[in-house]
């Protein structure tokens, strides 16, 4: 049997002795997308830094590769909702991906041939070749989140972590973006946080309700058990909500008992 790439077991974690997430315990297999959904607040982005490294558990175990998330750090690639780079300083796109090959401790060293090479390969795996000379500041938000994406690639790495990586994105970069990563994903895991529903059943391979506690399906769907957790509707008034899916109306949550 395969070792899943990331383990958690009956994970907890506390803000100032208040739990954000309760028994967490799931496993992701190597070539999976994951969709983390959930409501604001429910610790999805403090799951996703948990399984980084940049947290640790009040209780329980993470396992990346088997290891403690920040022994292997090199061997992933993170894109947070917010990049930490001014989009309006000068810098060219080129110069922001080859910031992903900076070592630790050393500042702006001058790139070799070879960091440049694979900065180049990461635009070009992100569709984003022709931009390398310009500006960030002169790019849209989905171009932008495309060099931030390669800038997380090019240490190659064979796990990619995003949160909302389609957030202030218009539906046409959103589309182009889902078709870039659906094409990452023949040889990269990635676990990705959104509140995009029309991903859900279009994209990814399995989705993982987080609301304090985790509700995980290994298939690209939104069931009844994940509506309730994520909206807190008692079982006998959930009201029907419907999803638009490949042209196609979904219904996710039962109609409310007759009489």
């Amino acid at each position: 049997m395969t070792t899943p790439l990331i383990q958690t077991q009956d994970v907890w974690f506390a803000y100032q002795h208040e739990n954000v997430l309760e028994g967490i315990s799931f496993d992701i297999a190597a070539n999976d997308f994951v969709a983390m959904i959930g409501p604001n607040g429910g610790g999805k982005t403090t799951l996703l830094k948990l399984m980084l490294g940049l947290l640790e558990p009040t209780r329980g175990t993470v396992r990346v590769f088997g290891q403690a998330p920040r022994q292997v750090s090199e061997r992933v690639g993170y894109v947070p909702q917010h990049a930490a780079i001014n989009p309006h300083f000068p810098i060219s796109v080129l110069d922001v991906v080859l910031t992903g090959c900076q070592t630790p401790g050393i500042k702006w060293p001058r790139p070799t041939p070879a960091q440049r090479r694979l900065a180049l390969e990461a635009l070009a795996r992100m569709g984003a070749a022709d931009l390398a000379e310009r500006r960030v500041s002169d790019l849209s938000g989905g171009q932008r989140q495309r060099v931030f994406i390669a800038r997380a690639l090019v240490g190659a790495p064979r796990i990619l972590f995003l949160d909302e990586p389609t957030a202030g994105i218009d539906a046409q970069g959103q589309h182009e973006l889902y078709c870039l990563l659906e094409q990452l994903n023949t040889d990269i895991t990635i676990v990705m946080v959104s509140h995009d529903m029309l991903a859900i059943s279009t994209r990814v391979k399995s989705v993982a309700c987080v609301n304090r506690q985790l509700h995980y399906h290994p298939h690209p769907e939104l069931t009844h058990e994940m509506m309730e957790m994520m909206y807190h509707h008692p079982p006998d008034q959930a009201c029907p909500v419907e999803l638009l899916a490949h042209g196609v109306p979904h219904r996710v949550l039962r109609r409310h008992p007759e009489g």
